[in-house]
């Protein structure tokens, strides 16, 4: 199977292609500089696009079995560099209505379409939620980060009217040494300075980077796999629990509080958004169609992950 990542050079993009190339499967990693993609497995490539057009890929769409776009900006960027001023919110959105409708026109114009295009998303869709279980069926909120899903989301939808079977995938917190929200927690626990975030009562919608990896895997297999799936452990936990746990883990003290308003000072409005509320994520419709998690426990989770 021959499967193409936009935005493969992150961290999510290259464990898939890791994964995809492990069991033989061909990668192809859609890049603005193919150049600077380097270390990618036997079994993988980066080619050039300029992630807002079909200019150039075309060809490589009509052998593919399925389109992963996980392009995009980061969305936190540079802790305490990049904040969200309009020229930057502008940058997250733009990055992704681009990459979508990029990809859109490179599946019109492929005589032979692939079966399947996984379209990224995340949790943030929700909005805060306070207590409240959340599942797909779930409305979006009205926040910044999500109407920057619901766009996202929206930038693929022609697909449905071509007949390519679509699924969003609505990411939470993957667990990974290498980056996400889990490494600045790392650094601050080995400091002996380790704690919930603001008062810790916000639910944080974890899931193993290798559930992540299968759960995309499984999306792509299943035929019956269309629409927006919640991907996060159906064993969600406050930030407070998931502090505990990983002071536990680690061997670290996990009860100095980091204050909202130091975060805040730190980071802006992304402190809200990303650090300071959550979503009690359910991954309901994955569950329904059968897949199985490896890691569903936090403190196995963490021990696996930072082993």
């Amino acid at each position: 199977m021959r499967v193409i990542i936009t935005g493969g050079s992150g961290l999510l993009g290259r464990e898939l292609t890791a994964s995809l190339t492990g069991d033989g499967h061909e990668v192809i990693v859609l890049s603005r500089n193919p150049a600077r993609v380097t270390g990618l497995p036997p079994g993988a490539r980066a080619e050039r696009w300029d992630g807002k057009s079909a200019e150039g890929w075309v060809n490589l769409a009509e052998s593919a079995e399925a389109i992963v776009n996980l392009a995009g900006e980061n969305i936190a960027g540079r802790p305490g560099i990049d904040r969200w001023t309009p020229a930057r919110k502008q940058l997250i959105l733009n990055s992704r209505l681009e990459a979508g409708q990029a990809v859109v026109a490179a599946v019109k114009a492929a005589k032979k379409k692939p079966g399947v295009v996984i379209q990224s998303s995340a949790v943030g869709y929700y909005g805060p939620c306070g207590d409240e279980a959340v599942n797909e069926d779930h409305p979006a909120g009205k926040d910044f980060l999500s109407q920057v899903c619901m766009a996202w989301e929206a930038s693929t939808n022609e697909l449905d009217a071509l007949g390519v079977r679509r699924a969003i995938i609505r990411t939470g917190l993957p667990l990974s040494k290498k980056g996400g929200a889990l490494a600045p927690l790392l650094l601050i626990f080995n400091l002996f300075a380790g704690g919930p975030l603001g008062n810790g009562k916000q639910w944080w919608p974890w899931l193993h980077m290798t559930d992540q990896i299968d759960a995309i895997r499984f999306l792509i297999d299943n035929s019956n796999a269309r629409g927006a799936f919640n991907l996060s452990s159906p064993q969600p936990l406050t930030n407070a629990e998931f502090s505990r746990v990983l002071g536990k883990v680690m061997g670290r003290p996990s009860f100095m509080p980091a204050p909202a308003f130091a975060l805040r000072l730190v980071v802006g409005e992304m402190a809200d958004a990303l650090l300071l509320s959550g979503q009690r994520q359910i991954p309901r419709r994955l569950l329904d169609l059968g897949f199985q998690f490896k890691f569903p426990e936090v403190e196995a989770a963490l021990r696996d992950t930072l082993r």
